[in-house]
């Protein structure tokens, strides 16, 4: 099991940091996994990215497109990432609701991949979050961890 996550990283490519461009990204690959989670739009809501909103589909294809080609062929589960709360970060809620989750719906049902909700695990718990309203506390990586159980345990057993 590996931890490839970039903190700030976003989906789009024309921001400052796109996941597909950073070291981890390049790690999670060269560990050849047999499951990948994918965890990534958050930052992508962020008022200043959202406007390139219409390439989230594309750019998310090039990055899973990359990860379908590792030889291990990896079962790929798409996250629909956790709420957005009162924050000074300028990433908005609103911009998850009415962008990023639909097109990652629309990602998975294109391609066939599994989708985790941990936004409607965590969107009625503000206090699941630091006071950032952004970061999960410990209860919050707990409920968005035991989702991700729960998605993997469910898909083996139905196969």
């Amino acid at each position: 099991m590996g931890n490839f996550g970039a903190g700030g990283s976003t989906v789009l490519l024309d921001t400052d940091k796109p996941y597909i461009d950073q070291v981890e990204f390049v790690y999670a690959k060269n560990f050849l996994p047999d499951i990948a989670i994918i965890m990534l739009g958050t930052n992508d809501a962020r008022t200043d990215h959202f406007k390139s909103i219409d390439n989230f589909v594309p750019d998310y294809m090039k990055l899973i497109n990359e990860i379908q080609a590792l030889e291990s062929n990896p079962k790929i589960f798409l996250v629909k990432p956790p709420p957005l709360f009162d924050n000074d970060h300028e990433l908005k809620n609103v911009n998850l609701l009415e962008g990023i989750i639909p097109r990652i719906e629309q990602i998975a049902n294109e391609e066939g991949l599994l989708i985790i909700d941990v936004y409607a695990a965590l969107e009625n718990h503000p206090e699941y979050f630091w006071n950032d309203g952004v970061h999960p506390s410990s209860e919050g990586a707990t409920v968005i961890a035991s989702e991700v159980y729960a998605a993997i345990i469910l898909s083996t057993e139905s196969s």
